[in-house]
């Protein structure tokens, strides 16, 4: 696994200014140096909210192979990459996020680090719960929460409900993964209250009627690893599936960013969880960081960052990410393009609204 800079290393890299930004702890700033917001009231007013809600599932030290420790680093180390940039303009799309949205940084959640390594069913919904009041707070505020994490329920379910809850009509969803995350139960618990990794989307989908699986855009699973009654669910339901096998030979991104539309038809918000595992093999660092989670024909880092920003363009609820590839600070640089390209799409998406367009 390659070697991830200490802090120093990361401020040394650091030619453009002081150290003097927004910081959550010594060494976490805030993302791209956006205020800092201690409580509801900081909120209040913005266009987005980050959240940081570090979570690893199951018992023990590691998940999927690698250390859990790794994992939990995310949204302490996706910040520190994001504050190596200047703010948040655009050079390709001559866009600044920050002269059309009011971002706010929430901090990371206060998720109690027992409930990564006893993953009891007790913790896990407490966990889940301290999310799902964040996110509430967001959504009430009127603003997009961007939830940064690492394992389900804590990155999935508990962004994905409080979206439903909060909406009347039809939510859609856009999904990049792996995996289809359908399984009808979680497989570190078996407890039928828990929307595990392998099955949060299948509980969100039994616990939120407002979900509409004809609105489910699923982007990138491939291979031998799921049973065909849970594809064929989705499939015969009416969801649009782009599996990497259909966007190489047949849809390319141009294909997939069109298709996108089927998670907008005749719904109030849509919801996007960007699970980047995807990324698999392919990417700017090796598969094999992601240990079993990796598989080959992965999408790339462009394809996702892509998506992203198209999904803001069209307007989007909230946004979550999970199972970012650990311990390279490349690709907690694509966490880093994937968030703020989808506030540049919102960006725009807000200009043309208030130009008529």
């Amino acid at each position: 696994m390659p070697s991830y800079p200490s802090w120093e290393q990361t401020l040394a890299g650091k030619h453009w200014r002081n150290v003097h930004f927004p910081r959550i702890r010594e060494d976490t700033p805030t993302f791209l140096g956006v205020p800092y917001a201690l409580d509801e009231a900081d909120i209040q007013g913005a266009d987005v909210v980050i959240i940081g809600a570090p979570f690893a599932a199951g018992w023990g030290k590691k998940y999927s192979g690698v250390d859990k420790a790794e994992w939990l680093a995310a949204t302490t180390r996706v910040r520190q990459q994001s504050i190596r940039y200047r703010g948040g303009y655009i050079q390709e799309l001559d866009l600044d996020v920050f002269e059309h949205l009011k971002v706010v940084d929430y901090g990371d959640i206060p998720i109690p680090i027992e409930a990564s390594y006893e993953g009891t069913v007790e913790r896990i919904l407490a966990a889940q719960e301290l999310v799902e009041t964040r996110v509430k707070q967001a959504l009430n505020a009127g603003a997009v929460p961007i939830v940064i994490g690492q394992n389900s329920p804590v990155a999935s379910y508990a962004v994905g409900r409080p979206i439903a809850q909060h909406f009347n009509g039809t939510i859609g969803m856009v999904s990049l993964d792996t995996h289809w995350d359908c399984w009808p139960y979680d497989w570190a618990t078996k407890n039928d209250r828990i929307a595990g990794s392998t099955n949060w989307k299948d509980k969100l989908y039994r616990d939120c009627p407002n979900f509409a699986i004809k609105n489910l855009v699923e982007i990138g699973e491939r291979g031998m690893l799921e049973d065909p009654n849970v594809v064929r669910r989705f499939v015969n339901g009416g969801c649009c599936f782009m599996p990497m096998w259909k966007i190489r030979t047949e849809l390319g991104i141009e294909g997939v960013i069109k298709n996108l539309d089927h998670a907008y038809k005749d719904a109030e918000a849509v919801y996007a969880h960007f699970d980047m595992d995807v990324l698999g093999g392919a990417g700017p660092t090796d598969g094999d960081i992601l240990g079993e989670l990796a598989e080959p024909m992965g999408m790339t880092d462009y394809e996702a960052i892509r998506i992203a920003y198209e999904t803001g363009r069209r307007g989007c609820a909230g946004l979550s990410f999970l199972c970012i590839p650990p311990g390279s600070a490349v690709m907690y640089r694509v966490i880093v393009y994937a968030l703020t390209y989808f506030m540049a799409g919102l960006a725009q998406r807000k200009r043309d609204q208030a130009a008529g367009a």
